[in-house]
């Protein structure tokens, strides 16, 4: 009897290896046949989950573009728009003229830019302070002057209909015009996000023809984020190097162009066009091996800058190329694309204080562009102390490598004084 026991567990046995040895040969036929079919889906799933999902690479460059993307491209068509009423305001009203009285051709500018620029930015960003020169108080006690901005105010605008659109559209009435100009009462400060506006800068350089900005810059903290120069009358070609001749007769074709700059971003220029943003350059200051060959900026007006003190620094500095005169933060965008090396603005008057729309986009973009721009003891330019630079005293901005030779020039010369 045990031994027949003994023989039905032996079969068992037998039968159930039988079994576990057929099962494992079909499921390791099954395996060979799926496990390549599963390894392909699951390659291509992940691919395309891939696909979908942004790199660490593009996230980090997505995160740093999109960073002031609006106020950039907001700025950039809004100066541009202004620079086409400036233009049809000295073509219809500026030539031959040479005076600077309230109803002048500077006046109409002004006023008409200032408020076209204002209307732009509280569309898109309505609870922004504007610091700017303007106030509408003449326009509402002179009648002819308000009406004959208000004709040009209502009948300029951006030839590309999303471009226009993106600022708001036209102005509505004569009276949002006077309350779009008056948004620039701001008194500037050290918190919050202010715009500076010069809606034109250097105006007699505007006058005569030659070289004059529209200016905005975002200061966020004090701290100045993004900044656009509308050089209408500058040559196109970032390579032309600036010779004599600057100060006037410069509105001919192959002129006019857009520079900007974001902080941390670099700086570009591109055509000024009366549509659409044309297509942009990265722009840098030229290297200067050989201080002894770089060209000077200045203003054109010695009352703005002094030319003595400036033509002995140039002596000490062994530069012998002639200085180029011109006005405006045009010369911020002239070394900043390396048409030209050092700007000085050297002080005139112990207690006259720079206003910070004459300088905040022009010292960004110079800046960004691989430059320095310090005043004359060294110092950053402080734009959150108000609406004017109370705290420093005269600007050098040249190639960041060359700025400390410079700047030490400059105050051996000044001690003197």
């Amino acid at each position: 009897m045990r031994a027949n026991k003994e023989d039905k567990k032996t079969t068992s046995r037998t039968k159930l290896i039988l079994v576990s040895s057929i099962l494992i040969v079909i499921l390791a036929a099954f395996l060979s046949r799926a496990l390549p079919r599963l390894t392909s889906l699951s390659l291509h799933l992940s691919s395309g989950i891939r696909q979908h999902l942004p790199s660490p690479v593009a996230v980090l460059n997505n995160t740093n573009m999109s960073s002031y993307a609006k106020e950039l491209e907001v700025a950039q068509l809004a100066v541009q728009r202004a620079a086409i009423l400036t233009k049809r305001v000295f073509h219809e009203k500026a030539k031959g003229t040479v005076s600077k009285d309230d109803k002048s051709p500077v006046t109409i500018g002004d006023f008409g830019a200032q408020a076209l620029i204002i209307s732009a930015l509280k569309a898109n960003f309505p609870d922004d302070e504007i610091v700017a020169e303007e106030e509408a108080a003449q326009l509402r006690e002179d009648a002819n002057l308000k009406q004959t901005i208000w004709d040009l105010v209502k009948s300029t605008q951006l030839s590309d209909t999303a471009a226009e659109n993106l600022l708001g559209g036209a102005i509505k009435d004569e009276e949002t015009m006077l309350t779009m100009i008056d948004y620039g009462n701001s008194k500037g400060g050290a918190k919050g996000r202010i715009w500076a506006i010069d809606p034109i800068d250097g105006t007699k350089g505007f006058l005569r023809g030659g070289q004059y900005a529209v200016c905005l810059a975002l200061m966020v903290d004090g701290d100045v984020k993004v900044g656009v120069l509308g050089c209408p009358n500058l040559p196109i070609d970032d390579a032309a190097l600036l010779s004599g001749g600057m100060e006037s007769g410069q509105t001919d074709e192959g002129r006019g162009v857009l520079f900007s700059g974001v902080l941390g971003q670099g700086a570009t220029s591109r055509p000024l066009t009366t549509g659409a943003l044309a297509k942009e350059k990265s722009i840098s200051m030229k290297a200067i091996t050989d201080i002894a060959a770089a060209t000077f900026c200045e203003s054109v007006e010695a009352g703005h800058s002094s030319h003595g003190d400036q033509a002995e620094i140039a002596k000490l500095l062994g530069i012998t190329n002639p200085s180029v005169r011109m006005d405006s933060q045009a010369k911020y965008a002239s070394i900043a694309r390396g048409a030209g090396d050092i700007y000085l603005r050297l002080p005139v008057s112990a207690t006259y204080q720079e206003k910070i729309w004459d300088h905040a986009a022009g010292d960004l973009i110079v800046r960004e562009a691989g430059g320095a721009v310090t005043d004359i003891h060294g110092n950053k330019l402080d734009f959150s102390i108000g609406r004017t630079l109370a705290n420093n005293k005269g600007v050098i901005a040249a190639p960041a490598a060359a700025q400390p030779q410079v700047l030490k020039v400059v105050q051996e010369v000044l001690s003197k004084k």
